[in-house]
């Protein structure tokens, strides 16, 4: 107990100590006027978002996700009624209503009630998501062009970089934290595919969608998940980069469905201990573990035990590297795969085809 007690009372005590000796020196000395700096001399970011904050709250909704009841209506219910699932936020990216959000927002319902920052609300059943990046579209139809910002260049961004987190914490809409970037391209294997932003802004249940701001007003994420021992904020914060959100955005809006291309296999790292018992060079492309039965592979003649060196004349060295490799192949077209199989260099071709829906959510390793 007493512990705790004496940090303050030598904290109190030295500012007393301090306070005596400028009361010493003013009785010996002048006074000097206090120097202030002026406020023309202080970079804007510094003191105010306010500019900011004007900009781009109007873009950035709050979403109520409801479904329709599943029991029998009694004659005095009357009218339909629904069920409330969950609140989150978005942020519209086009002036047509086009609303970017999480795919978890909106699983499960039938229907999304979407609120401005101007207080005006719409419906909407037109939705579509991709469950593997955690990533949705919600259009909306209105009488005038929304309000909407634009999606920045998630890569250009560097840990230090000031940001805004915007959104609906706990149904709060139209809050603003502010932090730094902590990280790039985080994958926590929350989702299938990942490409995270750290921050330490403030972000709580129900900022789930809502956008991750840069200093110049243009989303550089999406807002998705805390690392948290509690469930509340503890720093760490995680958005989806905006590349990746306008690249599955783009496929949504045009076909509904995400295409991706899959090659139908499971892979290790070729770590040390992996390197030594295959006699190969650490870190020399990615230990086939798994072939999956009638994928590209398996038609192609890969085996377990195999090791992938290069794709389409791309090296690979670990699962993050070639899972863009093989997102970036267009399906229906052959590329080359190098591999090592008993030591000796093999290649071969393999058509790139459609990843099955059901594709990478029974794991073992990761899966391409």
């Amino acid at each position: 107990m007493f512990r705790l007690l004496r940090p303050a009372f030598v904290v109190v005590c030295l500012a007393v100590g301090a306070a005596g000796g400028i009361l010493l020196n003013s009785a010996v000395r002048p006074v000097q006027a206090e120097q202030k700096v002026p406020a023309a001399a202080i970079p804007q970011e510094l003191t105010s978002y306010r500019a900011i904050v004007k900009d781009v709250l109007p873009a950035v909704v709050s979403i109520e996700s409801r479904a329709k009841a599943r029991r029998p209506l009694r004659l005095r219910d009357g009218g339909d009624r629904s069920v409330e699932l969950g609140l989150g936020s978005g942020v519209i990216v086009d002036p047509s209503g086009v609303v970017l959000t999480n795919y978890h927002v909106i699983d499960g319902a039938d229907f999304v009630d979407v609120r401005l920052a101007d207080g005006r609300k719409f419906s909407s059943q037109d939705m579509v998501g991709d469950k593997k990046t955690d990533l949705a579209i919600v259009r909306l139809k209105g009488d005038k062009p929304f309000p909407f910002l634009q999606l920045g260049d998630s890569s250009q961004m560097e840990v230090g970089d000031r940001v805004l987190a915007v959104g609906a914490p706990f149904g709060l809409a139209g809050s603003v934290t502010h932090g730094i970037i902590s990280a790039k391209s985080r994958n926590l294997k929350l989702n299938l595919y990942e490409d995270f932003l750290q921050t330490d802004a403030a972000i709580n249940p129900g900022n789930s969608g809502g956008p991750l701001i840069s200093l110049d007003g243009k989303v550089i994420g999406i807002n998705s998940a805390i690392k948290s021992r509690s469930g509340g904020f503890q720093g760490v914060g995680m958005a989806i980069s905006s590349n990746l959100a306008r690249t599955i955005m783009n496929q949504l809006l045009k076909d509904g469905i995400v295409h991706r291309g899959y090659l139908g296999i499971g892979i290790r790292e070729v770590d040390r201990e992996v390197a030594e018992k295959l006699q190969v060079k650490e870190n020399q492309g990615l230990l086939v573990t798994r072939v999956f039965p009638d994928s590209p592979s398996a038609k192609t003649g890969l085996k377990p035990g195999d090791i992938v060196t290069t794709i389409a004349g791309k090296p690979v060295h670990d699962g993050a590297e070639l899972q863009k490799i093989i997102l970036g192949l267009p399906v229906g077209q052959s590329v080359e795969v190098a591999y090592l199989r008993d030591g000796k260099a093999k290649t071969a071709k393999v058509l790139v085809e459609d990843q099955p829906d059901d594709f990478g959510y029974v794991r073992s390793g990761d899966d391409d």
